[in-house]
C-alpha cells in the first residue's frame, strides 16, 4: 500500500447543518468532502469544506486545525480578541484549546487539516 495519495476527485459532500448549541445567527448549510476516508476516525483528517452564511461558536478542544480559504470571506473573533477577517487565498491555524465565534460573510469553501 502507497502511503502517497493522489486526490483524483471530490466526489458526494456530506450535507450538515450547525448544532444547535453552537448556532449563534443564520441557518448555514455545510458540505464535507473528506479526501482521505481511511483517516477519516483517525487522528489526522483532511477534506474540503463548505459553509454559506450564518455565525457559530467555534470550540477546538484538544484539536489543531489548520484551514486555507479557497473561496469566500470569514470573520474569526477568537475570546478576548478583536476580530480578524478572512478572505479567499488565506491560511490560518487554530490550536487547541481556540475558543471563539465564526462568522460566514461570504459561502466559504476551505481545505482542512485536523489533528487530534
Amino acid at each position: 500500500m502507497s502511503l502517497l495519495k493522489k486526490i483524483e476527485t471530490l466526489g458526494e459532500p456530506v450535507p450538515s447543518k450547525c448544532a444547535p448549541e453552537k448556532l449563534i445567527a443564520g441557518d448555514p448549510d455545510f458540505l464535507t468532502w473528506a479526501l482521505d476516508e481511511s483517516a477519516a476516525k483517525g487522528p489526522v483528517r483532511t477534506g474540503i469544506w463548505q459553509a454559506t452564511p450564518g455565525e457559530n461558536h467555534s470550540i477546538k478542544g484538544e484539536t489543531f486545525e489548520f484551514c486555507h480559504l479557497l473561496d469566500g470571506v470569514i470573520e474569526l473573533t477568537e475570546q478576548g480578541q478583536p476580530p480578524r477577517i478572512f478572505r479567499k487565498g488565506d491560511s490560518f491555524v487554530m490550536k487547541p484549546g481556540y475558543r471563539g465565534v465564526w462568522k460566514t460573510i461570504e459561502t466559504v469553501r476551505k481545505i482542512y487539516v485536523i489533528v487530534g
